[in-house]
């Protein structure tokens, strides 16, 4: 099955306290905002129009997740795979108008997904006057089902993406899209959620000025700097004001060869006995990481 996906698109998320966490993305994190509406801020690390959208609301939770096509054409034929793969198709049209084509569907678990045609990008926009780390872009996000292994065949089946990692007993799944990251999206057993929505740095030493920078407003790493063992990428964790965790990721690995890549299975399951299996370093990770959750908001009628 060919890739309808390229990468992650957009995290919209629902926010009790729109101010504080676009102060928080801003002079920490590093983001700048593009565009403010009544209750709506959208923001970017480069020069996209929007890659974390928060909208004022009664709760926190994640609204939806957005996945960029890989053509306008790939939007159409993802919407005719939705009620095959026993979703239901939400929308034919782009929550964002700076995207030409869109459509979202809504999972049996409860997930709002969408897949749109590229945001609209400045590709001489990417340095801004801003305080903070300045990720690279967002690189992937993780969420939670309560059928790990139904949520994956759903993104097979609907977006064409493609197994990179799992768990033997499915806790914990990877997948990847066109760009042949290692994983754009991960899966994790839980209740319906989002697990963590994760940044790409540039440079080992960005873990330091964000690591600072959190300090200064009395907030620590909560997880990392480390290595994972899926993706090989270097990670670090914390959680922002809403309460949602962040990830910032580095140099995570690229699947060259798609057609002949066979996904590892990871069968080393038990604790502490597994711990490198998940940071090369070797530190585990800590129960507030693992019992994360973060709501998903129930869909749109």
């Amino acid at each position: 099955m060919s890739y309808l996906v390229n990468s992650v698109g957009h995290v919209q998320l629902n926010v009790i306290d729109v101010d504080a966490l676009v102060r928080e993305s801003t002079t920490i994190l590093g983001l700048h905002v593009t565009r403010e509406a009544a209750g709506c801020v959208w923001l970017s690390s480069n020069g996209r129009s929007a890659e974390l959208v928060l909208h004022e609301a009664s709760e926190n939770a994640i609204r939806s997740l957005g996945f960029e096509a890989v053509s306008e054409a790939a939007v159409a034929e993802a919407a005719a795979r939705v009620e095959d793969a026993g979703c239901r198709l939400a929308a034919t049209e782009p929550t964002l108008d700076v995207c030409t084509k869109g459509m979202s569907f809504v999972t049996p678990q409860g997930h709002t997904f969408e897949l749109h045609s590229p945001v609209a990008t400045e590709i001489y926009g990417n340095r801004k006057a801003v305080t903070g780390m300045v990720p690279l872009r967002m690189d992937h996000v993780n969420i939670t089902s309560p059928e790990p292994a139904e949520t994956r065949s759903q993104m097979e089946q609907i977006m064409g993406m493609r197994l990179s990692e799992r768990m033997v007993d499915d806790g914990l799944s990877w997948m990847r899209g066109a760009n042949r990251l290692h994983h754009i999206l991960g899966i994790v057993r839980g209740e319906t959620g989002l697990h963590h929505y994760s940044w790409e740095v540039a440079e080992f030493s960005d873990y330091c000025r964000l690591g600072d920078l959190l300090d200064t407003v009395e907030k620590n790493f909560i997880w990392g700097p480390g290595r994972h063992r899926p993706g090989d990428n270097t990670f670090a964790y914390y959680i922002d004001t809403c309460g949602a965790m962040v990830e910032c990721a580095g140099n995570m690995a690229i699947v060259n060869d798609d057609d002949r890549y066979e996904p590892n299975v990871i069968t080393a399951l038990k604790r502490p006995d597994n711990v490198r299996v998940m940071n090369v370093w070797g530190e585990p990770a800590p129960l507030p990481w693992r019992e994360h959750h973060f709501p998903w908001a129930a869909p749109a009628a």
